[in-house]
């Protein structure tokens, strides 16, 4: 792996999901003892948090708005 010109550097997909490092995770840097640690700031997420974090407002489509969620099940399935 190497570092851009920009100072870029793409993190694994893998590790990522084990540090719960989402798009728009503040990070942070330190370096110390010669090495570099990079650590999200603030709380850790674990699969659900990130599950609901991406879905938080996939809803609210004006479509949607107002009806029951039996109504909008039956939609989603093809039903109505």
């Amino acid at each position: 792996m190497r570092i851009t010109s920009k100072g870029q550097v793409t993190i694994p997909q893998g590790i990522r999901e084990r540090a719960g490092l989402l798009p728009n995770t503040e990070v942070e840097f330190e370096y110390a003892k010669g090495k570099v640690t990079l650590r999200p700031v603030g709380k850790r997420q674990n699969r659900v948090d990130r599950a609901v974090q991406r879905l938080r407002g996939s809803g609210t489509s004006a479509t949607w708005k107002g009806l029951p969620t039996d109504e909008i099940m039956k939609h989603l399935r093809g039903e109505v």
